[in-house]
């Protein structure tokens, strides 16, 4: 017996001038309203990107087509909606974002890679070999996060080139008084700290492994005071930084009860 079957669906567009242009996977997620105010103060042609769709039937325009009119949008109003979006959101009742008072935010960071093809490869390049490239451009990106809730509070990207301090120290400005910095032993160079102690921020980072402290003053509760030396300047010396040397031994217990140091 031969039976056709439909399949009805709401579809849900936004109201006004670029209605019912919101395609792809941004409006998903992000209010309507607040991708119009973006696209309105950025400025951006909406309707030169939809302008082969017509009607809500779907239609599917050539790829180089709508490479070219993202390449017109330009990044202003991802950049303007990400800003809107980002922040810290946790209550001080939230378990694992507040210490002592201080909001617990955290800085890594991570690489992601890229297209092979131009002009992609002309600003992010690929790993080298002592003979041969290999392997796709990478990406380099760091993120400042809020512990507890994993809410994205800043982010910088470039070049894989750029280390991650670059990019870290861009976030800085995202810092306050009342939070406490987390960060892996990457972050732990002087002039890094010094900037983040300058936003009065507090900060918990892991050292190096190669870093053997010299114990200045030992505090009550075991740890002790010791001194991070800089890199040298001409007419300066080396920079100092003192800091809390805590050590700690962490042991990780695993629901099958395997054990992790």
């Amino acid at each position: 017996m031969r039976e056709k079957s439909v399949i009805r669906r709401v579809v849900a567009v936004a109201a006004g001038v670029f209605a019912p242009g919101h395609l792809g996977e941004l409006t998903q997620i992000v209010d309507f309203a607040l991708v119009d105010a973006a696209l309105e103060a950025s400025r951006a042609v909406w309707d030169k990107l939809t302008a082969g769709l017509g009607s809500l039937v779907p239609v599917r325009p050539h790829s180089s087509s709508l490479s070219r009119a993202r390449r017109r949008l330009g990044p202003e109003p991802l950049r303007l909606v990400f800003e809107a979006l980002a922040g810290a959101v946790a209550w001080t009742d939230r378990p694992g974002a507040w210490w002592c008072g201080m909001r617990t935010v955290a800085v890594d960071g991570t690489s992601l890679r890229l297209p092979d093809r131009e002009p992609v490869t002309a600003r992010f390049t690929k790993r080298h070999g002592p003979q041969y490239e290999f392997a796709y451009p990478v990406l380099r990106l760091i993120t400042l996060v809020e512990t507890g809730t994993r809410a994205v509070i800043a982010a910088a990207f470039g070049p894989e080139a750029d280390g991650e301090l670059v990019y870290a120290t861009r976030l800085l400005n995202r810092l306050g008084a009342r939070m406490l910095l987390l960060a892996d032993a990457a972050f732990d160079a002087v002039a890094f700290l010094r900037d983040v102690h300058a936003t009065g921020a507090h900060f918990l980072v892991r050292s190096t492994a190669g870093w053997h402290p010299t114990i200045g003053q030992r505090l009550p509760d075991g740890s002790y005071l010791s001194r991070l030396s800089g890199s040298y300047r001409a007419g300066r010396g080396y920079e100092m930084l003192t800091v809390r040397v805590i050590e700690a031994w962490i042991t990780v217990t695993l629901e099958d009860a395997h054990q992790s140091d």
